[in-house]
């Protein structure tokens, strides 16, 4: 972990660390909970829930819309996505 990754994740809790650990695995964990990665970008960003149901998540100077997180869990791309996001944002892996 270099010392970006440690100051960007060190007001995270021990469950969200798990998630962004989670978003960060290779390969693409399919176990990642949508309310878990909302809780985590919640503590990382800025969250809003659009009338239309979709999710814009602002993080770091990024925003990215995502639907269909009414689901249980995150797919592939959408995993790549928050990966991409969360790496911009000086999140990196956590072992």
């Amino acid at each position: 972990m270099t010392m970006s990754d440690e100051n960007a994740d060190t007001h995270l809790s021990p469950h969200h660390r798990d998630t962004l650990e989670k978003i960060l695995s290779h390969p693409v964990s399919h176990n990642v909970e949508w309310s878990s990665a909302r809780k985590l970008l919640e503590a990382a960003g800025e969250v809003t829930v659009r009338h239309d149901g979709k999710m814009v998540v602002t993080l770091g100077g990024e925003t990215e819309v995502f639907e269909d997180f009414g689901r249980k869990d995150l797919d592939t791309q959408q995993i790549v996505d928050l990966r991409r996001m969360l790496h911009a944002a000086g999140y990196g892996r956590t072992d």
